[in-house]
């Protein structure tokens, strides 16, 4: 891939580039769908769910912070891929590392769900 010329800020432009990252890593990681169905089924919950807008806002929060982790860990991954294809233990502690982004984030979702649900059925909230 040839490195374009920096022709300033164009939020069409960065938006293309951000939505092609976005299918791309949708295509291509199986987590990913997971993570987009968590966010579907979440947000179907929160629509029929009755509770205050706040918690609705901070779940719904929550449920982007997979997505975001998987985000980031497919970044590492595809670094680590273009640099070496050889088994290196560096190489590994970055994907690994990449993966420990992604299950803290899916057990503060499950930890804040948890919470929620705690407050809105045993304190009257």
């Amino acid at each position: 891939m040839k490195r374009e010329k920096s022709q300033g800020f164009s939020l069409w432009r960065n938006l293309k580039y951000s939505l092609a990252g976005l299918i791309e890593v949708t295509r291509n990681e199986a987590p990913m769908k997971a993570e987009l169905l968590l966010l579907i089924v979440g947000s179907a919950i929160l629509i029929v769910w009755d509770m205050p807008f706040v918690y609705r806002a901070v779940l719904f929060i929550s449920l982007l912070l997979p997505i975001l982790a998987e985000l980031i860990n497919s970044a590492i991954e595809r670094v680590v891929d273009l640099v070496t294809t050889d088994y290196h233990e560096l190489a590994k502690a970055a994907k690994d590392a990449g993966s420990a982004i992604v299950l803290i984030a899916l057990v503060i979702t499950g930890l804040v769900w948890l919470s929620a649900a705690y407050l809105l059925c045993f304190s009257g909230a």
